[in-house]
């Protein structure tokens, strides 16, 4: 399946800038873009028209993308980009722990918006399953064929581009890899803007894979540049 013919919902209470990435998306050839202004529209539309991919305001007038990211996990663990106005939701993104696969800052660059959705869309939908695999590192288990984190007796899931991080690290494990290398993984270019972007998902890995995620035992930064998998 071409990653165009998946199904795309856009969520913004601003009209034109709604209007705006959606007529650019399907100058781009994704065919199937639906739209929602409120919370409830989006919760509406998710159920109905069941999307592959979310991208989301934050601010809504009767709630928040947020809210619209947690009911949409409840069903299938479909992936999501935030559109974020402020580093401080960036900061709001970590903190809640949400499984955000991606973020873009307002204003953004169309070419930028659409790239990320082609490369979130692949790694969602397009995994090379003759790779998947297990492995273990102290007490928890890492298993990509059910994109399950096992830790404490408990299933954590795997946002697609966690999944594409912890493979590029354990292909590489007990050695550096560079944030550059990690980039190309994700985004398929060099950091050049997106290390706060990876710093968030880095930092959720280790909630989920580390028992003191600010005393890492696994997951080691390589100050300036990269990190480090200890298996």
């Amino acid at each position: 399946m071409n990653i165009k013919e998946y199904k795309i919902l856009l969520v913004d209470d601003e009209k034109d800038i709604l209007n705006h990435i959606k007529q650019e998306l399907l100058r781009e050839g994704f065919y199937r873009v639906i739209t929602a202004r409120s919370t409830q529209e989006a919760k509406t539309l998710f159920m109905a028209e069941k999307p592959q991919l979310l991208v989301l305001d934050i601010m809504l007038p009767d709630g928040d993308g947020y809210e619209i990211l947690q009911f949409a996990r409840r069903h299938v663990d479909v992936p999501v980009i935030f559109l974020t106005a402020k580093d401080e939701d960036v900061d709001k993104l970590v903190g809640l722990g949400l499984g955000a696969d991606d973020y873009i800052t307002k204003p953004f660059l169309m070419k930028e918006l659409i790239y990320r959705i082609s490369a979130i869309l692949r790694r969602a939908y397009q995994f090379d399953h003759q790779k998947d695999f297990s492995f273990q590192l102290g007490e928890v288990e890492i298993d990509f064929s059910q994109n399950l984190i096992i830790k404490d007796s408990q299933s954590i899931g795997m946002t697609a581009t966690e999944r594409a991080i912890l493979k590029k690290l354990y292909e590489n494990k007990n050695r550096v890899v560079t944030k550059d290398a990690i980039a190309q993984t994700i985004w398929g270019e060099e950091m050049d803007g997106n290390e706060q972007s990876l710093i968030m998902h880095i930092r959720r890995i280790r909630k989920k894979i580390e028992v003191h995620p600010s005393e890492p035992q696994h997951l080691i930064t390589i100050k300036g540049i990269g990190y480090k998998l200890k298996v």
